[in-house]
């Protein structure tokens, strides 16, 4: 990270998946929090998983600066989502799957 920093990297971006919104396992709490001592450098996370709302308090807690979390798995309640991420201090984000048309955000 610190050959990144030196180069002039803006933040860091991290995919956290839980096996079951994608196939793929990546990045736990612990993991961002252990790398949190090695930048100031912004943390984005991106949860790529299904119930992300159960996950945010552990983000928040790693040091994530913004938390982006998918349309497609907030339950259909992503405006309030989005605020609990606000409340918590960070910033909020929504990606959508590329197959998911534009309109589920204006649910």
């Amino acid at each position: 990270m610190v050959e990144l920093d030196a180069a002039g990297t803006d933040y860091f971006h991290f995919d956290i998946m839980d096996v079951t919104f994608v196939p793929n396992f990546a990045m736990s709490p612990d993991m961002m929090k252990a790398l949190r001592p090695a930048t100031k450098k912004p943390f984005d996370a991106h949860l790529m998983m299904v119930h992300p709302e159960r996950h945010l308090r552990g983000f928040v807690d790693a040091g994530a600066d913004s938390i982006t979390v998918h349309a497609e798995a907030a339950g259909g309640d992503l405006r309030t989502l989005l605020e609990s991420i606000r409340r918590s201090g960070r910033r909020a984000g929504a990606a959508l799957n590329p197959s998911t048309p534009v309109s589920v955000l204006h649910r």
